[in-house]
């Protein structure tokens, strides 16, 4: 059927499973939720077909599947490129580090909004554990990455002229 294409970025968990009512009874009904990762719409366009098209493998069966991609793949854009580099330089010369470019798969507004315009995610809050018990960010990195995004306005606001569009 298919295989994760973790080169690049494309990822099919089935994480929530169930149904039945005990284990020595053939189950009536039994529900998989699935999280697909994509990273290009042309993948989108390659796997979401093969999950949508599931059929039974067990005659007297049905199998229905239902669902889409709620966000659209946050692509990384020439542009996206270049506002990363602008970023990045800032980083490294104004507050002395390092900003690394990564991509999670994971969704966020900024996916709605990179196909319109130049999005960078991840900006913000320095920390880890995203959606676990131990998440959290460290507090005293919060200036710092408010500063960070304040000169990138700046610098993009020179860049594009006070026009508000990126050329």
């Amino acid at each position: 059927m298919f295989a994760p294409n973790y080169d690049l970025g494309t990822t099919v968990n089935v994480g929530v499973i169930s149904g039945g009512t005990a284990t020595n009874v053939v189950a009536a009904k039994a529900e998989a939720n699935i999280d697909l990762r994509i990273t290009s719409q042309a993948q989108a366009d390659l796997v979401l077909p093969l999950i949508l098209g599931l059929t039974p493998q067990t005659e007297g069966t049905q199998v229905v599947v239902t669902g889409g991609i709620n966000r659209p793949p946050m692509e990384r854009t020439e542009h996206i490129a270049s506002m990363f580099e602008i970023a990045s330089l800032i980083a490294k010369e104004e507050f002395g580090f390092e900003l690394l470019e990564g991509s999670t798969g994971g969704a966020s507004d900024g996916n709605f909004t990179a196909p319109l315009t130049p999005t960078l995610d991840g900006l913000g809050a320095v920390g880890d554990g995203a959606h676990a018990v131990h998440e959290h960010l460290v507090i005293s990195q919060m200036p710092i990455r408010s500063a960070l995004v304040a000169h990138l306005i700046e610098q993009l606001d020179e860049k594009i002229g006070g026009n508000r569009q990126w050329e």
